[in-house]
């Protein structure tokens, strides 16, 4: 009897350290993915535009694609390889992150230079033809996997960066909620973002109540503009995320002049603010600085974009590029 209680005294403990264990992965992996909002938010806003302009039936299995690509990313392809990187070379990541960053900047530059010119277009491969919606759907979802893939290493690089360090387990547990936990958020996001418009007009159609229509016609209303801000919003965000993950970078490289003059810039403007308004100011001020930089890196990536690296990308691949 006496070794039956001992053995449930540590079954017992054995399920405490479990527990704890359990909570320390959730408490590090809700911070982590706090760390990683600003790459989240660009996530979550820059991903509705796959879907803009198909069948209201196809929006949804054309999200699941892309969740599905972005759940292979990061579970597969990015968790293993970030913590392989931070145990053997971990030199080696803020380079990678700084890449990463840079892909950001030049994405958003480049959506902003097509917006004021938007007859100068270049691109690697030839446009896809009007009359196959298939090959369309298929390179929209392609296309978005490869920017899902991009913003994935940003927020499981900076999740990794942000978790305290502890064993290679805890570490893996840790981003493995992270990454699970922050694709169902952004895509269950995008997935209402993109399917308002319908229940709208479902509303509008069949609504029992007056109000019920009004709020249901609002709605199809102001989804389109809705969509519009968030793309906005997303190439901003891609900015943003850039240009703060360059200058952080530099930092870490021993080039910190521009980042301590954007912080002392923002300490300086936050101050101008009220005081409840400080920290605010501050930050806001900081995240445009970071985003401006990011434009300007941009700008001056486009040219070595269109002019080198898709030229050499037609090259290996046997397509040229499309005017």
């Amino acid at each position: 009897m006496s070794g039956l209680l001992a053995l449930l005294d540590d079954v017992a403990g054995i399920a405490k350290i479990a527990a704890a264990s359990l909570d320390d992965v959730a408490a590090n992996a809700a911070k982590a993915g706090a760390k990683a909002a600003g790459a989240v938010i660009d996530d979550a806003a820059v991903t509705p535009k796959y879907v803009t302009g198909f069948k209201p039936a196809r929006e949804l299995p054309i999200i699941w694609k892309i969740a599905r690509g972005s759940f292979r990313s990061k579970l597969l392809i990015l968790l293993p390889i970030g913590l392989l990187l931070n145990e053997f070379a971990p030199w080696l990541i803020a380079p990678l992150l700084m890449l990463g960053g840079a892909y950001l900047c030049f994405e958003g530059a480049e959506k902003i230079w097509h917006a004021l010119f938007p007859h100068d277009h270049t691109q690697v491969f030839p446009e896809d033809k009007p009359g196959d919606p298939l090959h369309l759907e298929e390179t929209k979802v392609a296309g978005a996997i490869k920017t899902d893939f991009i913003l994935s290493a940003e927020i499981m690089t900076i999740s990794l960066a942000a978790i305290p360090e502890s064993t290679f387990w805890m570490e893996a547990a840790t981003l493995a909620v992270v990454a699970i936990g922050i694709t169902v958020a952004v895509y269950g996001s995008v997935a209402l973002i993109v399917k308002m418009d319908d229940f709208g007009l479902m509303l509008a159609d069949h609504g029992r109540l007056s109000a019920t229509r009004t709020f249901g016609k609002w709605l199809v209303q102001v989804m389109p503009k809705f969509m519009k801000l968030l793309t906005i919003v997303g190439t901003a965000a891609m900015l943003w995320v850039g240009g703060s993950i360059i200058v952080h970078g530099l930092e870490q490289m021993g080039f910190g002049w521009l980042g301590h003059h954007i912080q002392d810039w923002a300490y300086a403007v936050g101050h101008m603010a009220p005081e409840a308004w400080v920290g605010a100011v501050e930050w806001i001020s900081k995240a445009t600085m970071d985003g401006i930089f990011g434009l300007a890196l941009g700008f001056v990536l486009i040219p070595v974009a269109t002019k080198v690296i898709v030229p050499l990308i037609g090259a290996v691949t046997g397509k040229g590029a499309a005017h």
